[in-house]
């Protein structure tokens, strides 16, 4: 599909469509550039690349397609290294959770020549680094594209055809639109979890080893999402911050409206409300989005119990 392909960033995400790639045989050359040296040594120990460098620049030499697996708050500076090395024709794609942000870092930095397709996997678990990650993260799950609309068809089909090689479903958004949606499905359950795990913290140290000793499901499930990579959620609400303070605002509002119900007694409304509810889950697992057989969470996250598919090795922040 490419003659050669650079992977910026190792971790969970890169490491695994470099999986991917390998195992499809994608590529001729298949190269890792990480700024962290021994994220670069890992993955050549784990033979999941055929090169890899430390130096960006050299890293993306000649290289038909550019991936960054990179944090959000990394992607400008990352663009602003490679962007005069960048053949022209190239195309630049990621993997970021925020899309407008991507979009108006790079766009600077990119040569005219240079297609930009920027992408959101809908995939992963709570564990970073080279070492998690598994050519099968992707299968069976959402790629959403957000090109803008001068960039080239040619270019937004040959990122396509990459992601369904991956196993992915393909979506195309509106970049705007894709933050405000994944504002909802996938970053607001984030907060809400750091927030519940961060308000156990604060318990008297009895209580607080009583939560930790006898958690039931719900509670596991917030820990193990609020377990996530913390420089690349930190980014995510940053840099996505206007979505993410509209859908908390609406989750404030419905919050405050089952307080009141609680308060008043209301069973009526709260039946109701559980009842809808349901009915959402209902339609996901209709979906095939609550089956960690095809593929990860789509809160970003491997469903309780699951290990990664070998253990978990801490990156370097470039490494999310």
């Amino acid at each position: 599909m490419f003659k050669k392909v650079t992977i910026i960033g190792l971790g969970l995400i890169g490491s695994s469509m470099a999986r991917g790639i390998k195992e499809k045989e994608l590529a001729e050359q298949l190269v890792a550039a990480d700024r962290d040296q021994n994220v670069c040594d890992k993955v050549m120990e784990l033979g999941v690349v055929d090169e890899a460098t430390a130096n960006l620049a050299e890293g993306i030499k000649d290289s038909d397609l550019i991936i960054l697996a990179v944090p959000v708050g990394a992607i400008e500076d990352v663009g602003k290294e490679i962007g005069p090395f960048l053949k022209p024709d190239a195309i630049v794609t990621d993997t970021g959770s925020v899309k407008q942000a991507v979009v108006d870092a790079l766009q600077p930095f990119l040569p005219e020549s240079v297609h930009l397709v920027p992408g959101h996997p809908i995939a992963g678990t709570e564990f970073s680094g080279p070492e998690s990650g598994f050519a099968e993260l992707f299968h069976g799950r959402w790629a959403i594209l957000t090109p803008l609309p001068e960039t080239s068809i040619k270019a937004v089909e040959k990122i396509t055809a990459l992601w369904q090689a991956l196993g992915s479903n393909i979506e195309i958004m509106d970049p705007k639109h894709h933050d405000l949606v994944l504002g909802i499905t996938s970053h607001l359950p984030h907060l809400i979890a750091y927030t519940i795990v961060g308000t156990a913290t604060e318990l008297e140290d009895d209580v607080k080893s009583e939560v930790l000793k006898f958690s039931a499901s719900g509670f596991r499930d917030f820990t193990r999402i609020a377990a996530s990579d913390p420089t690349m959620w930190r980014d995510v609400f940053l840099y996505n911050r206007v979505a993410v303070l509209d859908v908390l605002q609406r989750f404030t509002e419905d919050l405050t409206a089952l307080q009141k119900a609680i308060r008043r007694g209301d069973g009526d409304y709260l039946y109701k409300t559980f009842s809808e509810t349901r009915d959402i889950r209902k339609q996901i697992i209709d979906l095939g989005q609550a089956d960690y057989a095809a593929a990860p969470d789509m809160a970003g996250v491997a469903p309780a119990g699951t290990p990664p598919a070998v253990a978990p090795h801490k990156g370097s922040a470039s490494s999310g």
